[in-house]
């Protein structure tokens, strides 16, 4: 683009463009749990973010190994954006195994916990 102005000629220089950096694909995660003992079934997580427990440090966990748990109780949070969600049973169960550490960060469909159907 040149501009003309009063005798004087003034050339703008072409802007340049980025090229967009397009980033590697992500690794898959491997199968989370393989081998599940008996009628277990696995519950994994909805959205990713940091998996707790409990609902404060100083509260005790919402389920124990060996916990009966009715549909829609809570089992555990998971914070996404600073937004606490709480995980809810969606049937009755016995909590066989805990599969995430408290504070762990957890992806989507991570296995937390081994549970058996009532």
């Amino acid at each position: 683009i040149k501009l003309k102005s009063a005798k004087a000629i003034t050339a703008v220089p072409p802007t340049a463009y980025q090229q967009p950096i397009i980033a590697a694909p992500a690794e898959t995660a491997a199968a989370a749990v393989n081998e599940v003992s008996g009628n277990n079934e696995i519950i994994t997580s909805p959205i990713v973010g940091s998996f707790y427990r409990a609902p404060a440090t100083d509260a005790p966990p919402l389920v124990e190994k060996g916990s009966q748990v009715q549909a829609g109780d809570s089992i555990c949070i998971i914070e996404a954006m600073k937004i606490m969600n709480k995980l809810e049973a969606e049937f009755p169960c016995e909590i066989v195994k805990i599969l995430a550490e408290n504070g762990q960060m957890v992806e989507y469909g991570a296995p937390l916990f081994e549970v058996r159907r009532k």
